[in-house]
């Protein structure tokens, strides 16, 4: 993710509808409430609307020693936010955050079968 540079180490998603209208503190609260973690330990936490076609990310960048708060907002569409998880979050690899930003839906059947081990 080059526009935050190289020291994300995860990347979290709230699999339940937030009211975006929060501010960075609102977000760091759901941080430590819902995902029992520190906004400040290098990963991105992202959030969505009732209706999927807005979603805010939360940073900590100690280069600059803030907070990131982004911020999209589809013209068309809706983000593809169907993630099975057990709890009220869900973390995703780089590909599946790429997916997300360009309108792909977050769980890709793979690209390759599986090769079973066959013996000749």
């Amino acid at each position: 993710m080059n526009f935050l540079g190289d020291d994300i180490k995860q990347i979290f998603v709230c699999t339940e509808p937030v009211d975006l209208r929060k501010g960075i503190d609102g977000y760091a609260a759901i941080v430590q409430s819902i995902f029992h973690r520190s906004p400040m330990d290098h990963c991105l936490y992202i959030f969505c609307n009732k209706s999927h076609n807005k979603i805010k990310a939360l940073y900590y960048d100690n280069a600059s020693t803030g907070f990131w708060l982004l911020y999209k907002r589809l013209e068309k569409g809706t983000f593809k936010w169907k993630i099975s998880s057990d709890g009220s979050y869900a973390e995703i690899s780089e590909q599946q955050f790429r997916w997300l930003m360009e309108g792909l839906k977050i769980n890709q059947p793979t690209a390759f079968k599986k090769i079973e081990r066959q013996y000749v």
